[in-house]
């Protein structure tokens, strides 16, 4: 399997975790999305993922080459692929509940802070950073409400799942624009518990092979 990605990529960083914690062995394939113009921006790699994003997982079986994008399909395949160990419960309420944890990030936080998306705010006018640290605040305050009666030892009880997946990565962006984080003590406090697994370790972005100071 080949994982194209780049470093800093909070939804690349999810499907690393999550091959990691399923011990899928992957190629890294860096696409750099800010040096000349975007690697991503490239004919040949629009040829492969038509919407220029990354992450992109790409692997060959029966003798054709087959093409994944978007982190929460990527992560749905690898569970059906590779059940265990499992991102999901099996109990109907609690996968709703880490569906509804993970979507917090994944649609109602890193959509409005991508590069993409702030370079377009400030090419209107706007303060790109400020944007960015806005909609981190008001999206990881919900997830701290929503998490606090459902969290143990990770955010939906004491199992690692795809909500867990898609914290991680969501903290070192809030950091990154300026987000205080004690107002997030059920966060930060299960961030702490996955940062101890090494599957979560391995997946950070200053292990990467393209990692920039």
């Amino acid at each position: 399997m080949k994982l194209y990605s780049y470093w800093r990529s909070s939804s690349s960083w999810r499907v690393r975790i999550a091959l990691n914690l399923k011990g899928v062995r992957y190629e890294y394939a860096a696409v750099h999305l800010g040096r000349d113009g975007g690697a991503q921006n490239t004919p040949e790699y629009r040829e492969k993922n038509p919407l220029r994003t990354v992450p992109l997982l790409e692997w060959e079986e029966g003798g054709k080459v087959h093409r994944l994008s978007q982190s929460m399909a990527i992560l749905a395949y690898l569970e059906e692929r590779w059940p265990e160990p499992a991102l999901w419960p099996k109990d109907p309420l609690k996968k709703a509940q880490v569906w509804m944890l993970a979507e917090i990030p994944n649609s109602s936080i890193q959509p409005l802070q991508n590069l993409a998306v702030s370079k377009q705010v400030g090419a209107a006018g706007g303060d790109g950073n400020a944007w960015s640290k806005h909609w981190n605040e008001r999206g990881l305050e919900a997830l701290e409400a929503w998490a606090k009666p459902l969290a143990g030892q990770f955010l939906v009880g004491d199992q690692v799942s795809a909500a867990d997946v898609c914290l991680i990565p969501q903290l070192y962006s809030a950091r990154r624009f300026g987000v205080d984080l004690a107002a997030f003590p059920t966060l930060t406090r299960v961030e702490k518990a996955c940062e101890a697994l090494d599957a979560f370790a391995r997946a950070r972005p200053e292990r990467q092979p393209d990692a920039e100071s």
